[in-house]
């Protein structure tokens, strides 16, 4: 007889880990603020973050002429209207597909507003794959809250000691363990430096995460 399976549910973010968006979400980021004279560089702050999040830091550090709702709403506009053009992670769909042909739930917790989600998860194929998608705005607080992923497991109907998440920030894996989660870190290339020393495993590719739950051993 097979060992009980540790989890029931897998909780995937979507940028860096099923998507490669995160080089586009920084683009417009510094389009939008090059609107304003204002030369913004990549930075480890607002990983994980919502744009409205991002936003409200951003207003009173540069003396912008608009609240932060409106700069965030902007920025959700030109990145749907980017977001044909972003790439699959290596394992996607695979990965998903295999898990939910195994039986674990599926779902996506992203702090990406909903109609990013839905396009860029449209662009790559994958959107009918899972059974929720909740938005960083759907919830009361941003990663590294909780509440994002514990609106994921309620959603399925999966308590949250049951559920791995699968992430590429340290924001994203602090709210994993917040949540009381289990956490298996997937860096991509913008967070790779980071520190993820209280995740329970870090792997290369979804790979190791397949790897994981279908023999429970970690590679990588």
């Amino acid at each position: 007889m097979n060992p009980p399976r540790a989890f029931d549910a897998v909780v995937f973010d979507m940028d860096g880990v099923l998507v490669d968006s995160e080089a586009m979400h920084l683009d417009v980021t510094c389009r939008l603020l090059a609107e304003y004279g204002i030369r913004f560089e990549a930075t480890d702050e607002f990983l994980g973050c919502t744009d409205l999040d991002m936003y409200t830091v951003l207003v009173p550090r540069y003396g912008l002429p608009h609240d932060a709702a409106t700069l965030a709403a902007r920025q959700v506009a030109m990145t749907v209207h980017q977001a044909a053009g972003v790439r699959p992670m290596p394992g996607v769909p695979a990965v998903p597909r295999a898990l939910v042909a195994g039986g674990y739930r599926v779902a996506v917790a992203s702090s990406a507003s909903p109609p990013i989600i839905r396009a860029q998860l449209a662009a790559v194929g994958i959107a009918q794959d899972f059974e929720a998608l909740v938005s960083g705005v759907d919830v009361p607080r941003g990663k590294p809250a909780p509440d994002v992923f514990l609106e994921a497991a309620r959603r399925l109907g999966v308590a949250p000691a049951r559920c791995l998440v699968v992430e590429d920030s340290r924001n994203g894996m602090l709210a994993a363990r917040a949540a009381g989660m289990a956490c298996a870190v997937v860096p991509c290339h913008a967070t790779r430096h980071q520190d993820f020393g209280v995740a329970d495993w870090r792997f290369e590719s979804l790979a190791g995460v397949a790897a994981l739950l279908r023999c429970g051993s970690p590679e990588g």
